[in-house]
């Protein structure tokens, strides 16, 4: 078992959502920045690939087991985009939720189509060298809508209608986000593996 994890990732929303998920789980979560500033690389086309090698260089340079995130939306209309590329779908310098948002609007402004879905991959792994990473996916569709709503969460989320709520996820009080995003269900997934491999109890 495991009582101490490091989050592969700067990102101040994710820390934040990853601390509550696992807080009653009794994991305490150390982001990446106690140990280094650098941020590893992300060159691969997938999600599953880009987690596994933000979570070795985690694992590498904290000597801890480490958990990455990969996530992103798919947008059906622009072919899976931004997909691997939503946190710097409009450039990189600097990285901004609000020109990502802004260029998904203006790309889906001649779609009628507006289904999208979130996608979160997590890997696991024990030590930089882990053979056996522990790997689990959650999805959670949706609606592009057009004009941006709510004050919660972060990233695409002001955008990302939920049919069956009636509101965007940015809307969502975020102990209810919790429960039900893409990155809960991927959670919960990954709780059940760890469970089988002796990591939890």
């Amino acid at each position: 078992m495991t009582d101490t994890i490091v989050l592969a990732s700067n990102n101040a929303g994710k820390l934040k959502e990853f601390n509550a998920l696992f807080a009653e789980r009794h994991i305490r979560i150390l982001p990446q920045s106690q140990f280094v500033q650098e941020e590893c690389a992300e060159p691969y086309q997938t999600f599953v690939e880009n987690a596994l090698a933000k979570a070795r260089f985690a694992a590498k340079h904290s000597g801890l087991p480490a958990l990455a995130d990969d996530s992103g939306i798919c947008v059906r209309a622009l072919g899976g985009a931004p997909g691997v590329l939503s946190a710097r779908f409009a450039g990189d310098h600097p990285k901004s939720d609000a020109a990502n948002n802004a260029k998904v609007s203006e790309l889906l402004a001649q779609h009628d189509d507006r289904y999208c879905y979130y996608v979160c991959v997590l890997v696991l792994v024990r030590h930089e060298s882990d053979p056996q990473p522990v790997i689990a996916e959650g999805i959670w569709p949706g609606q592009w809508q057009m004009q941006p709503a709510g004050g919660h969460g972060f990233g695409y989320d002001p955008h990302f209608y939920l049919p069956e709520h009636g509101c965007t996820a940015a809307e969502l009080p975020p102990e209810q986000k919790n429960q039900i995003s893409h990155r809960a269900q991927a959670l919960q997934a990954l709780w059940r593996k760890m469970q089988a491999v002796g990591l939890a109890a």
